[in-house]
């Protein structure tokens, strides 16, 4: 049967809107309140930071939110960057960090994206209990059982910035495993069965198909674990003793000593500034992308 030219064709019906979509929400009040003084406190935090690393400490005292002037007014408005970069060794600091840091995310990415993918599609027996207990991994506070771990490195003699690299990597893996475990359960099974059907082998599929479809997921585990290390202080402070194998946060710490005895406060906040800008502009950068890609794997 065809259509009479009389017959006006309905327009489709437009969804529902969610429940509490258009009427006043408290807890939604609420929560946007929390979220936003959550914020300004953070930007008025980065603020103060990044004002008082260009401040004299009389400044940072008397005037903590003003804009700096008088390092300014002498033509010296790096003075305390420089004070801090050459006073606490910050440039061994950081070729140590950025090789140590880089080495440990790569590997720690490198060992967990084949765990990962044995756990979520080869079909291992067992896989859900053992994804529960890497899990657990990420339950268990390092500082508790830092004390056997220095006894046992310091037997082997991997007390120095080796064993901190085992370190590193060793306790990053449980959380890396269960972030990629994500991406590729989220990943269609069509394309495993094309390559099976092509002749490749499992270990192929991993590096030709699976892996470049997950580079969401490998970019986010490389953000997170490069932030997470190189913001590591207390591990550093037990198993470094060499200053010249020091990584930023525990050149920051020694220097903390000296700053303070010397009243060198605005010193001592550039150097806060030297370690935290560096993660901080990467987090910008890739900001959208690591959101992106933990619903992904959240979600999925």
């Amino acid at each position: 049967m065809t259509r009479s030219s009389s017959e006006v064709r309905r327009a489709p019906r437009k969804p529902r809107p969610a429940p509490g979509a258009r009427r006043f929400s408290p807890l939604r009040l609420l929560g946007s309140v929390i979220v936003w003084a959550f914020t300004a406190g953070n930007v008025l935090v980065l603020y103060w930071l990044l004002t008082a690393a260009f401040k004299t400490p009389v400044e940072i005292f008397t005037k903590p939110f003003a804009l700096p002037y008088q390092w300014f007014h002498v033509g010296k408005p790096f003075r305390n960057f420089v004070y801090a970069w050459t006073n606490a060794g910050f440039g061994d600091a950081v070729l140590t960090t950025v090789v140590l840091v880089g080495l440990a995310t790569v590997a720690t990415v490198a060992v967990s994206a084949p765990c990962a993918y044995a756990l979520t599609r080869l079909g291992v027996r067992g896989s859900g209990p053992l994804t529960n207990v890497v899990a657990i991994g990420m339950g268990v506070p390092f500082q508790t059982v830092i004390i056997p771990l220095f006894v046992v490195l310091s037997r082997i003699h991997l007390d120095n910035e080796y064993g901190l690299f085992l370190l590193y990597v060793a306790l990053s893996i449980p959380f890396t495993v269960f972030l990629l475990t994500g991406f590729f359960r989220s990943l269609p099974d069509e394309l495993e069965e094309a390559a099976s059907l092509d002749g490749a082998s499992p270990a192929r599929t991993f590096f030709a198909v699976m892996l470049p479809l997950a580079r969401g997921g490998l970019i986010t585990a490389l953000t997170l674990n490069a932030i997470g290390l190189w913001n590591e202080t207390l591990l550093a402070i037990v198993f470094l003793k060499d200053q010249a194998h020091f990584t930023l946060s525990r050149a920051l710490f020694t220097f903390y000593g000296a700053a303070s005895y010397q009243s060198e406060y605005g010193g001592l906040i550039a150097g806060v500034a030297i370690v935290v800008l560096p993660m901080l502009v990467l987090y910008l950068v890739l900001a959208r992308r690591i959101i992106t890609g933990l619903t992904l794997g959240a979600g999925k």
